[in-house]
């Protein structure tokens, strides 16, 4: 369902709103054109599903394209998402062709006439290279870039510097030794969407009995891609050790983006080692591909934690402080920025399987407690991390660059 603004006056009030329209009015006729690797799967195409047509709404001209690329590419780019997050990589010739060719390619057969460009995370930077620029150019990091792997680093600023401005979402991922204009925008929900809406318990109950999810024990939850910074071999350890303390079931909902190759081979591996638990029920392994589903699996779940390793931002606890639920993950990344530890959720330090463990038993014996975070956290989500504030940010951002520009003719 596409939404316009009017339908969340009943979630942020009048004033956001107001505010949202006060600053629209003078960007009537603007045109963006965001681009990212893929339309579905992972939190920037969620982002942009809901954002675009808001803009559009609000009187931005707002297009959204995605970039065309072979498994090889695609191969290529999760290979360097996990190097911009500190993993080792071998970075060739071949792959740094493919990589420049693939974009060089997409400009070809895609034209792009706008008063603002968009380029999301990595796949696409190259981009600009092959346009003659006659407008800004943002380019939008959504990954962890506190310490990533100098080779590439290097390799990629080259195409960075093109840019007019680089949006991160943390203060920690600035870089002193990049010569552009660096922004901090933080990623958001969408409260309407089916991911997040209200959602009544009979509905919550059916589509758990679709997927195979009993209802006699408490749920321990991680919503999350199939991915390596994710760990989830290390919360199966995790679980393991919450087990012996309290009976509970643990829930992988995990989904596959369009753009991650590694997804298949990272689920094998945790499923190997889950086998036994999840013959006998502890543990179930759920397909997170619809939205209503991963909705109701939050909203039924004691605990939703996340166990990560890395993180750009991580909009899968946004979604379960939004819902109220108590929340223990690691503090990295994002993470920190959503939750006060003891106060909004539980933060630990990342392998410490022992004290992740503790927080988790904690929720689940003392349930006043544990709603209790739920009730701060929903509140810090509604205050910093709606899609409203989303959108009146890249309405600034899109005033402050487009400033005195002639606008592009239709």
């Amino acid at each position: 369902m596409i939404r316009s603004l009017d339908d969340y006056r009943g979630v942020v009030g009048d004033e956001v709103l107001g505010e949202i329209y006060s600053k629209a009015r003078g960007l009537l006729g603007r045109r963006v054109i965001h681009v990212n690797a893929t339309q579905w799967g992972g939190g920037v195409a969620e982002i942009l599903s809901s954002l675009v047509p808001l803009m559009n709404d609000v009187g931005i001209e707002a297009d959204w394209r995605t970039l065309h690329g072979t498994p090889d590419f695609f191969m290529v780019t999760k290979k360097f998402h996990n190097a911009l997050q500190g993993d080792s990589i071998d970075l060739n010739d071949i792959n740094k062709k493919l990589f420049i060719d693939t974009n060089e390619a997409f400009a070809a057969y895609c034209q792009m006439h706008a008063d603002c460009i968009i380029v999301h995370d990595p796949q696409p930077l190259p981009l600009i290279k092959f346009y003659k620029k006659k407008e800004p150019w943002v380019w939008r990091c959504h990954v962890d870039l506190s310490a990533p792997t100098d080779s590439l680093w290097e390799f990629l600023k080259t195409f960075i510097m093109r840019y007019d401005v680089a949006i991160l979402s943390s203060e920690a991922y600035k870089k002193d030794d990049l010569a552009v204009e660096q922004r901090i925008i933080h990623p958001a929900i969408d409260p309407l969407s089916l991911k997040n809406m209200e959602m009544p318990a009979r509905d919550i109950s059916r589509y758990l009995r679709r997927a195979g999810i009993p209802a006699d024990k408490p749920l321990v939850t991680q919503v999350s891609r199939m991915d390596i910074w994710k760990d989830p071999e290390g919360l199966l350890e995790v679980f393991k050790i919450v087990k012996e303390k309290v009976d509970c079931r643990l829930v992988y909902c995990y989904d596959m983006a369009g753009d991650d190759p590694e997804g298949r081979i990272v689920y094998e591996k945790a499923y190997r080692k889950a086998r036994k638990l999840v013959e006998s029920g502890d543990v179930i392994f759920v397909m997170g591909s619809s939205h209503a589903l991963v909705n109701a699996i939050q909203r039924a779940s004691a605990v939703v934690v996340q166990n990560s390793l890395k993180e750009g931002f991580c909009l899968c606890v946004t979604e379960a402080l939004w819902k109220g639920k108590p929340v223990v993950a690691t503090n990295v990344g994002g993470i920190p920025q959503q939750i006060t530890d003891g106060e909004s959720g539980f933060l630990v330090n990342p392998r410490d399987r022992e004290a992740f463990a503790g927080r988790i038993v904690q929720c689940l014996r003392d349930p006043e407690m544990a709603r209790g975070l739920g009730e701060k956290g929903r509140e810090g989500v509604k205050e910093n991390f709606l899609i409203t504030r989303l959108l009146l940010d890249y309405l600034n951002l899109i005033g402050d660059i487009t400033w005195g520009r002639r606008r592009v003719a239709r």
